[in-house]
């Protein structure tokens, strides 16, 4: 906005007009916001090879969601409205991929579900299904299945889907108007579709979601990102009857007793754990991606159900940030009945902005991005990407669990005892974020817990730390920079943050 002034102001000096708009594509770039492109970690490909598909030249595919069909075959959509079926993309040389476009005219698909010849399209108004019936590649049968949720046309009214539930069902996230305030039936909510066509408001309290995804399990999650109500993008778990935190949407429960009456609104300038107590309906984020730490905009999620041919993290899930164009992995627990748990860097170096994320069930990620709206490290307009595991297992944490009095870590192969049991190689500090009206937060409460020692388990797949001064509802940022296989190497990635919103019983 400033720069628009200023370029208003001045628009006969050309010299300044034109220094102002390479600062604007700069910072449409993200260079200037501190995004810029960069270099994928050298290690990277070592375990992780990451190659461009050969998108069309006539297809700006900004991909919005992914999608596995039978035969080997990829659907990927964009945000422009376009369908896309991918062929020869899961095996084999990258460039013999083929793109039949299967759709168009679509608005802003951020949902793709395939089932008994359907595919099921989540758009901003409405879940479609459409079928090709006549065999020539393309839908020619178009089928509104539900449409009982509101929009205004505000460019940010973002409607997310999900993958059929065991029941059968699809889950849509619907972002709120302007991600501030609810000016539409259901926006801020999460509603389920049934396989009859019927809507069910599910939970409400949702700001601005970027993906939404099951577990290994079948329970279903979604990413909210910061800003108001959420002091730092998240993981957060979809409870039917829940209240996610943002109370913009909580005026549609006048339309509805399908989740029971209105939550309490949450106090600004309080902490998580503190209106988690106060708030019964009130589900805490499992996951906390600090802040320009793992990213600024959470996206895709994505579970690794290929029972180990994607590496050494089957049934974990995977999540986008689209500003830093990366991948992060997260490892959950339930803790008395809760979620929580630790999100790692992962992948990195992707060419757009990170959105929709999938796995297939033989092991292959792919990762499709834009840019459009806000910059990305990644600095084309769009991109699709495959990632495939080289087979070489990455020295890596696996998991971290808590523990009463400190936490367990368990690697991907066997740690040195000598670094791995020496408190000295490992750094904690802990942390949260204002739960409060305005928009994000910086990181608050500090503290620094101490150590006290570290034991290396029998197997050496295993190090248990006890620790002095846990804090319940805090982040706790670990670095690990002196621990070492049995081989002698530093580990993949050294820094580890985990949501502590429980801490387990004696």
């Amino acid at each position: 906005m400033i720069i628009a002034t200023l370029s208003h102001r001045h628009r006969r000096a050309g010299v300044l007009c034109a220094v102002l708009i390479v600062i604007t594509t700069l910072i449409a770039s993200g260079i200037a916001s501190g995004t810029a492109a960069r270099a994928a970690d050298p290690q990277q490909a070592e375990y992780y090879v990451i190659e461009p598909l050969p998108i069309p030249k006539d297809a700006y595919l900004e991909a919005s969601a992914l999608c596995e069909l039978p035969g080997g075959r990829i659907a990927v959509a964009s945000r422009r409205g376009e369908i896309y079926i991918i062929e020869n993309a899961v095996h084999g040389p990258i460039e013999k991929a083929r793109f039949t476009r299967f759709a168009h005219g679509l608005h802003e698909v951020l949902g793709l579900a395939y089932r008994d010849g359907w595919l099921y399209v989540v758009q901003r108004p409405e879940v479609s299904r459409l079928k090709d019936e006549d065999g020539d590649g393309r839908a020619d049968v178009f089928e509104t299945v539900v449409d009982n949720w509101g929009i205004t046309g505000d460019y940010h009214e973002y409607a997310f889907g999900s993958q059929f539930d065991r029941e059968g069902n699809l889950w849509v996230v619907l972002c709120l108007t302007g991600s501030f305030s609810s000016q539409a039936p259901f926006r801020g909510w999460c509603v389920r579709v049934t396989p009859d066509g019927k809507m069910i408001p599910t939970a409400s309290g949702i700001r601005s979601p970027g993906g939404i995804g099951m577990n290994h399990l079948g329970d279903m999650f979604y990413t909210d990102n910061q800003g108001p109500w959420n002091g730092t993008c998240s993981l957060k778990h979809l409870v039917p009857g829940s209240f996610q935190g943002h109370p913009a949407g909580n005026r549609w429960y006048e339309l509805t007793n399908a989740i029971g009456p209105r939550p309490k609104d949450p106090q600004s300038g309080s902490r998580i754990a503190i209106e988690a107590e106060r708030i019964p309906q009130y589900v805490p984020p499992a996951i906390l991606f600090p802040y320009k730490k793992m990213g600024q905009s959470a996206s895709g999620i994505a579970c690794d159900l290929s029972g180990g041919k994607f590496g050494p993290f089957p049934t974990q899930l995977f999540v986008g940030d689209q500003t830093f164009s990366t991948v992060m992995r997260c490892y959950l627990e339930k803790v008395n009945g809760r979620y929580q748990g630790v999100c790692f860097p992962f992948l990195e170096g992707f060419g757009s902005g990170t959105l929709p994320v999938l796995i297939t069930r033989d092991g292959v990620m792919f990762v499709g991005g834009t840019n459009r709206g806000w910059g990305s490290r990644g600095n084309k307009p769009y991109s699709l990407e495959r990632v495939t595991w080289t087979g070489k297992v990455p020295f890596e944490v696996h998991e971290i669990h808590a523990r009463p009095d400190g936490f367990e870590l368990t690697f991907t192969k066997p740690v040195d005892p000598q670094s791995a049991g020496d408190p000295k190689s490992y750094a904690l500090q802990t942390y949260t974020y204002i739960f409060q009206a305005s928009y994000g937060s910086p990181e608050v409460d500090h503290t620094t817990p101490e150590i006290l020692s570290a034991t290396v388990a029998g197997d050496r797949r295993s190090v248990r730390l006890v620790i002095d001064g846990l804090k319940r509802g805090h982040v706790h940022e670990f670095h690990l920079d002196g621990v070492r296989s049995a081989e002698g190497r530093a580990l993949w990635h050294r820094e580890a943050y985990y949501t502590l919103n429980e801490i387990p019983a004696e």
